[in-house]
């Protein structure tokens, strides 16, 4: 680009498209400054230094592009996984329409995916690949997972940002957040010029955060035409999410759900059907039981952190051999969740 002051309606335009190589984010920001030094021009007023940090800015901004583009790795897919056989559907889909369906049932592998097929189709470049998740642990696992299978370092080309945690990069192309986070940005950036692509991730939870996401990102989708939405859900009416979005197309991925067999324990004693137990004693007998039926780890369900607290503390006191007790809940600190997806060597 010419160093000297454009004075010409031919080197004004040579600006204008200039910031058409940044990306997208900052599109709007550098045409904004790039309107008002030509009025100060026109004015006759000093615009010189504001036209060499405009030009800095717009190079800035375009080598970010570049370096986004150049990195971006070439995703491949674990065969086991149901959303790997879908792969070239779901790719149509994407690419065909502004809003897509994607319904599956835990374990067909749409989570970890689907931010891969964004990537294949070349989005992340332009902007982010924003995916929400309606929890901070499912945020952090989420991305590691996603950065082990893309060969990286997590908060490189995968990040993460949660409260009071913020691990996304220049470079980052694809970011977990909670859907908190992303509708705290939308107060700061009501068009969400960082992205060009949201995936909202669990849809069928229903949260009020979820259902204020899915009506504002409606009204927004008619105005960034260029913004591609991915919204997911169990195989709970996903046809109320595709009316919602103009009859937007869905797309079917088999689950890969281990059989799970339902057995009821009432609180009660086998000898009395007026005298409860309590949970923690409740849990340990049936903690006992699946230790007695052979091996397999065992995964705890509990309301409250003061319940998994408590629970946890029984659990160590019943006298239960080769048992390794890992809470887990979200206030709980990124390196103590981390264990319970580490290989161990007892149940």
């Amino acid at each position: 680009m010419s160093d000297s002051t454009p004075d010409t309606a031919t080197d004004w335009q040579a600006l204008e498209d200039a910031i058409a190589s940044a990306g997208a984010p900052e599109r709007a920001v550098l045409r904004k400054r790039l309107k008002g030094l030509r009025r100060r021009a026109r004015d006759g007023k000093p615009h010189e230094r504001g036209l060499r940090r405009l030009r800095e800015a717009i190079d800035a901004s375009a080598r970010r592009r570049s370096a986004r583009a150049a990195g971006r790795p070439t995703p491949d897919y674990p065969p086991e996984l149901p959303v790997s056989a879908a792969r070239e559907g779901l790719l149509a889909a994407i690419d065909a329409n502004q809003v897509t369906i994607v319904c599956g049932d835990t374990g067909s592998g749409k989570t970890t995916q689907l931010p891969k097929l964004c990537l294949e189709l070349g989005r992340g470049v332009e902007g982010l690949i924003g995916h929400t998740q309606p929890r901070r642990i499912a945020a952090r696992t989420v991305s590691a997972r996603i950065a082990e299978e893309l060969g990286g370092e997590l908060g490189a080309t995968v990040g993460y940002k949660v409260r009071f945690t913020d691990r996304v990069a220049e470079d980052t192309a694809i970011k977990l957040m909670t859907d908190g986070i992303l509708l705290a940005e939308i107060r700061r950036d009501p068009d969400l010029t960082a992205y060009d692509t949201l995936l909202i991730d669990e849809a069928h939870e229903r949260s009020l955060n979820i259902d204020f996401l899915l009506g504002y990102l409606k009204r927004l989708l008619a105005r960034r035409r260029d913004l591609k939405l991915i919204i997911t859900s169990a195989t709970i009416d996903p046809e109320r999410f595709s009316r919602h979005f103009d009859d937007a197309p869905i797309v079917n991925v088999e689950g890969r759900m281990y059989p799970v067999e339902t057995r009821y324990r009432p609180l009660t004693d086998a000898d009395s059907d007026t005298h409860e137990r309590d949970r923690e004693q409740a849990v340990i007998e049936a903690v006992g039981e699946c230790i007695r039926e052979g091996p397999g780890d065992i995964l705890v369900f509990l309301p409250s952190e003061r319940a998994i607290r408590d629970t946890e503390q029984a659990l160590s006191k019943a006298g239960l051999r080769d048992l390794e007790l890992l809470p887990l809940f979200g206030r709980l600190a990124a390196s103590e969740q981390r264990k319970v997806f580490a290989p161990h060597g007892s149940r």
